[in-house]
């Protein structure tokens, strides 16, 4: 029987929170077990002077970790899901993945009593994401995107020191650092469809290392894994990283799942939006069909002025 689990993370003050959460709820429920964390920087660390689309967008957070996995130098990897590409490298899966946080966007302001809907006109809005970027002009053409890295904290620094007017960040993020007295709007995903994945947590394991995922089962939240096992066959399909704006949700209600998915140009004046609902057992296939719909009515060339192909 294993005692002792490595767990490899990032040294961000979120991804240091959901490691420790991740160790804690192991720990709580195998009361023998002994959990380590292990402080790995990634290539998305050390570059925060560019943004993140133009160095390589998805794995940046992540590949580092995994090698460390692949050596045997830790036994789980405790991930942000959206940072996760759709295709795993070969030996490596998903062992758990827990009950999903909030997916919604929020907005934050030094004033919160403002909303997207109040502010000024041609205030600054910082973000990183492409996905944020495009929705927010398509929503408000005068709004002025800022380009903005760094971890929640620095973010927020930099807001309050007058960089931007304003940022928009992940409410599960914002919740786990403990800041939503900061949140001046949750954003409805009818305005701002969030990333694929966004809010959930995953948990990387070695295939082979069937201890460790048996350690992991009782974390496991199926609804949430059904979930976005449909977002990822989506955003596989679409090809997407973060060279190009993507959104996609799913949510299960009754048995049904119900699953929305975008594709926009860079400015945001085109956006391919389409749902689809069906069975929650046929989760990949409805992904890929909303995949499909949105290539079909155009988002194939949206996909094909970034990447130069039909993003198939």
């Amino acid at each position: 029987m294993k005692t002792a689990v490595r767990i490899g993370t990032r040294k961000s003050p979120l991804a240091l929170w959901q490691a420790e959460h991740i160790k804690g709820r192991l720990e709580s429920y195998h009361p023998y077990l002994t959990c380590h964390l292990v402080h790995i920087v990634t290539k998305g660390d050390k570059i925060l002077d560019v943004p993140l689309a133009t160095i390589g967008g998805k794995g940046l957070f992540i590949k580092e970790i995994e090698d460390a996995l692949l050596h045997g130098d830790i036994d789980v990897a405790v991930h942000s899901m959206k940072d996760m590409p759709s295709d795993l490298p070969p030996g490596l899966i998903l062992g758990a993945v827990p009950q999903r946080e909030d997916p919604r966007d929020v907005l934050l302001t030094r004033d919160t009593s403002l909303t997207l809907d109040t502010l000024k006109r041609r205030v600054k809005i910082g973000t990183s994401s492409l996905r944020r970027m495009a929705q927010l002009k398509r929503y408000r053409k005068d709004l002025e995107m800022m380009p903005l890295r760094g971890n929640v904290g620095t973010r927020i620094t930099k807001m309050e020191r007058g960089d931007v007017d304003a940022v928009v960040l992940a409410y599960a993020g914002i919740n786990r650092i403990g800041e939503t007295r900061r949140i001046s709007q949750v954003i409805d995903p009818e305005v701002l469809l969030p990333a694929v994945g966004q809010g959930v947590l995953g948990l990387e394991v070695r295939e082979a290392d069937t201890g460790i995922r048996e350690l992991l089962q009782p974390l496991h939240d199926p609804s949430t894994a059904v979930a976005v096992s449909a977002e990822r066959a989506f955003l596989a399909c679409l090809h997407g990283g973060c060279q190009v704006p993507i959104g996609g949700l799913g949510v299960l209600s009754n048995g049904m799942l119900w699953l929305t998915g975008l594709v926009a140009s860079m400015d945001g004046s085109e956006c391919i939006r389409k749902e689809i609902r069906g069975s929650s057992g046929s989760a990949v296939e409805l992904g890929t069909r909303l995949a499909d719909e949105v290539l079909t009515a155009g988002g194939a060339e949206i996909l094909k002025d970034v990447y130069g192909s039909n993003g198939r």
